[in-house]
């Protein structure tokens, strides 16, 4: 297959500014994203996309509270850390734990939510209704994202011959496609993303440019963030993209306990009690360098109080558990006390 690189940029905006389209909201960006920042910022944000619609609804509900402004921009995990180690800004948001070459850097991080990849196809895919009836395992999932398969008829129990599988993947610095790649090699033997990029047909910066190229295109096939693919606001499927189901157990149907993707509200319960997999399910977080301190401590204390936490569900992710949201509350408190 073809790499076709497609690289995107925008300043920082309202959540409600870039709302919808194909369900969602993307800022993509370049390393050293400072310059997208207003000189007015008193805490400054860059970093994965999954996590960028709830921290920018925290961020709106706390500028509204304390008169503190966040500016942020969604430019991926891997730009967010160096960012941040680069003194760009004060806090990235990072849909992984750190790498042991980042905390030697000083990248400290506490979780805040959970969020999660799934596969997305176009509404009007040839073998749908056949995806949606059988569902792909993560075995076909593995073959079609590596380039082991090239039509559809070869994963799927159809009459539909030779429709080539046209697969997207991410550019930019993606925690999420790197879960996926673990998530397609069942961790162990995770691809990387410059081997996922390899074999597809083309790589994009962002989840919303990846699902914007899934819109526009019948048999494309790619992975995307939860809330670019339910409605942001409604949780319903009303774009072009839909969810691919997995056929957890590998039988070919899609059981009764693996379909649950009808609505958002529907499959974070799957996420929430451990049938749908992880990864690529996956925690999410806000890091600093060395300590919390000042007016970032501040706002990131706010985060993890019970009355921030209990927004996480309504906006389309899955709240940590409590045990594990206590031990990020006392992690927090630790990093000054170091």
């Amino acid at each position: 297959m073809n790499e076709n690189n497609t690289k995107f940029i925008s300043n920082t905006s309202s959540r409600r500014t870039f709302l919808g389209g194909v369900g969602a909201v993307g800022i993509a960006g370049v390393a050293g994203c400072s310059s997208l920042f207003g000189e007015s910022a008193d805490i400054r944000i860059s970093g994965g996309v999954g996590p960028l619609p709830m921290v920018q609804v925290w961020a709106e509900k706390y500028e509204e509270e304390t008169g503190i402004v966040i500016d942020i921009a969604g430019v991926g995990t891997g730009v967010g850390i160096s960012d941040l180690t680069g003194d760009q800004v004060d806090v990235a948001m990072m849909g992984r734990e750190p790498f042991d070459y980042e905390v030697d850097q000083g990248v400290y991080e506490v979780a805040i939510l959970r969020d999660t990849v799934v596969g997305t196809i176009n509404k009007d895919n040839p073998v749908r209704d056949e995806i949606e009836e059988q569902g792909l395992s993560r075995s076909d999932l593995e073959d079609i994202f590596t380039d082991e398969v090239d039509t559809w008829d070869e994963v799927v129990d159809t009459d539909v011959e030779g429709e080539e599988i046209i697969v997207y993947g991410r550019s930019d610095a993606s925690a999420a496609y790197k879960k996926w790649g673990a998530f397609l090699g069942e961790g162990d033997e995770e691809y990387t993303q410059s081997e996922l990029n390899d074999a597809s047909d083309g790589n994009f910066d962002g989840d919303q440019q990846v699902a914007e190229a899934v819109d526009g295109e019948e048999n494309a096939i790619a992975m995307n963030n939860v809330n670019y693919i339910w409605d942001f606001e409604t949780g319903e499927l009303d774009s072009d993209v839909r969810p691919v189901p997995i056929d957890l157990d590998g039988d070919g149907t899609l059981g009764e306990d693996e379909d649950f993707y009808d609505d958002r509200s529907t499959f974070l319960d799957a996420v929430d009690e451990g049938i749908y997999p992880s990864p690529p399910a996956r925690d999410m977080f806000l890091a600093t360098i060395n300590e919390f301190e000042g007016e970032v401590y501040d706002f990131v204390e706010w985060v993890l109080s019970d009355e921030q936490q209990d927004m996480v569900r309504e906006n389309g992710y899955v709240p940590i558990s409590e045990e594990k949201l206590e031990a990020q509350r006392q992690r927090l408190d630790e990093s000054v006390d170091q």
